[in-house]
């Protein structure tokens, strides 16, 4: 794997660099959206690619479940499957795993659960879960681990850590896919030892890129922070670091100016269908009736289709009425400012201007 960098900001951890996949460069840092059943939902992939977004990220745990391997095997790759062109990552499906704890069993080889779609007993190793991601054909693929609630007790979190690294060496072993990077992951909750005894041992495995899961799960912003920041250092300086699940323009702000290069969140897909958009002077709320007569544009400062076609009131209209029309240009807006805030980021880091930015 190559990754080099750039540039790198004179008054704070980040660094701006560039990913090389199978699929394409990834400028980092680097904003990966939502496409979790191989969609975004609303919008055709010509259309996501017009909002400046890199890159995307599937479910291997959704996709084998529905619709199974063979469609996406028989179509040559889960790439060709959605018609998108660029990088893709697949999630090895921990983190769903996890959503489902009234109905799973987790043991060393493997957890134990009940489908979501029809109940069916279903059972995923870490080797199945690589199985699933080469096959899929993602130009990154996760490792399959354990995430943990916040809070949980210190006992817990310390086994899951063992856990965790069992199936990271399994992980790594069963991986076959030569054109796909396999990125280990740091777990160990809030639990500064934890986190650096999993830090440390994942890099011994070692892997082309290192992420930190079991953040953004309930703890606090200040405590998500402090462990960035205290497992950074760790990570080797030659690799890519991935914060999972985070955020908003905010939290990627901080996370970038303490070391990160990719973050990933469903914020700006789900926020647009619940009317909730992301603007140069903050967030607003279109069902607000206070946009019932405003002929503005939801942005003055972006080029979208739905900013340059569209005024509030008409968003508004389409919000109230229930119409898909106005989900799908809202999403639209949103991908788009989350895509121009990403190449802002990226422009600071090589301009040393990074202090000023604000999101």
């Amino acid at each position: 794997m190559r990754f080099e960098i750039d540039a790198r900001d004179p008054n704070s951890a980040a660094r701006a660099g560039r990913l090389y996949t199978a699929h394409g460069v990834l400028r980092t840092p680097v904003f990966i959206a939502s496409a979790t059943h191989a969609t975004v939902k609303g919008l055709s992939p010509e259309e996501v690619a017009h909002t400046g977004l890199q890159i995307l990220a599937v479910n291997g745990y959704h996709l084998w479940l529905r619709p199974g391997l063979e469609p996406i095997r028989q179509a040559g790759g889960v790439h060709k499957f959605m018609h998108w062109k660029r990088p893709l990552l697949s999630d090895s499906g921990g983190f769903q795993v996890f959503s489902l704890a009234q109905s799973r069993t987790i043991t060393e080889e493997g957890v134990r659960f009940q489908s979501h779609i029809d109940g069916s007993p279903r059972f995923m190793t870490p080797e199945l879960s690589i199985q699933v991601q080469n096959e899929l054909g993602t130009d990154i693929a996760m490792i399959f681990d354990e995430c943990v609630a916040y809070p949980s007790p210190r006992e817990y979190v310390a086994e899951s850590v063992e856990l965790t690294l069992k199936w990271a060496k399994r992980s790594k072993a069963a991986h076959r896919n030569p054109h796909q990077h396999l990125f280990g992951i740091i777990q160990g909750g809030t639990f500064a030892d934890l986190r650096r005894r999993s830090a440390e041992e994942t890099v011994r495995i070692s892997f082309p890129g290192y992420a930190l899961g079991g953040l953004s799960v309930g703890e606090p912003q200040e405590e998500m922070l402090r462990v960035i920041a205290e497992t950074v250092p760790l990570l080797p300086e030659d690799r890519p670091r991935y914060v999972m699940g985070v955020g908003t323009p905010e939290d990627i702000l901080a996370c970038v100016r303490l070391g990160i290069d990719i973050v990933d969140c469903v914020i700006p897909n789900k926020n647009a269908r619940h009317g909730s958009i992301f603007v140069s002077e903050g967030e607003l709320k279109i069902k607000n009736a206070r946009f019932r007569d405003d002929m503005q544009p939801l942005d003055e400062t972006c080029d979208c289709e739905a900013c340059q076609k569209y005024t509030r009131a008409y968003l508004r209209h389409l919000w109230v009425a229930k119409e898909p029309f106005g989900a799908r240009l809202l999403t639209l807006h949103n991908l788009h400012h989350y895509a121009l805030f990403m190449e802002r980021l990226r422009q600071a880091i090589a301009q040393g201007t990074l202090a000023e930015l604000r999101p």
